[in-house]
């Protein structure tokens, strides 16, 4: 994975780690209001889904877009059919 798309991807991970860990702490607290918790775990399904779709793209980059160059365009296209089940 390109070196860029790696720290972007840590970024977003981080980020969303950051979020589940206030839902953790929201539902410590039994005052905590639902919608507010709902939010965060939206908040925290926004991060994960922006990093995956890094990788994804970091991979198009990296390996799809030169696969015919290095003669293995077939299990290129296995891999990222696997690989979309994901996203």
């Amino acid at each position: 994975m390109p070196e860029d798309a790696r720290k972007r991807a840590s970024r977003r991970l981080k980020i969303a780690r950051g979020h589940l860990d206030s839902i953790v702490g929201m539902l410590d607290d039994p005052d905590a209001y639902c919608i507010d918790v709902l939010r965060q775990i939206k908040a925290v399904q926004g991060a994960l889904s922006g990093a995956g779709e890094v990788v994804l793209r970091g991979h198009l980059e990296a390996h799809v877009a030169t696969a015919h160059q290095r003669g293995d365009s077939i299990e290129i296209v296995e891999e990222l059919m696997e690989a979309l089940k994901y996203t």
